[in-house]
């Protein structure tokens, strides 16, 4: 049981590094402009299609939605 207690808070890491970095990348696209010089990514417009294609989805846009959120919500 403690391989896999040691598993979960090493993706637990990795996922709130991923959600720093995704932060910070808006941040930079924000302060920067559009296209980042050292990025190359326009995230702010992949975030946006994340999101216009979850809306579209209705129901299972929302209950993906839901998903996401709890997966990523601190206790």
């Amino acid at each position: 049981m403690q391989y896999i207690d040691t598993i979960i808070g090493f993706l637990k890491k990795v996922t709130e590094l991923g959600v720093a970095l995704l932060a910070l990348t808006v941040v930079l696209q924000v302060v920067f402009g559009s296209p980042v010089p050292f990025i190359n990514v326009d995230v702010i417009g992949n975030l946006t299609g994340i999101v216009a294609t979850l809306g579209s989805s209705g129901l299972v846009g929302l209950i993906a939605a839901a998903v996401l959120f709890s997966v990523l919500k601190k206790n």
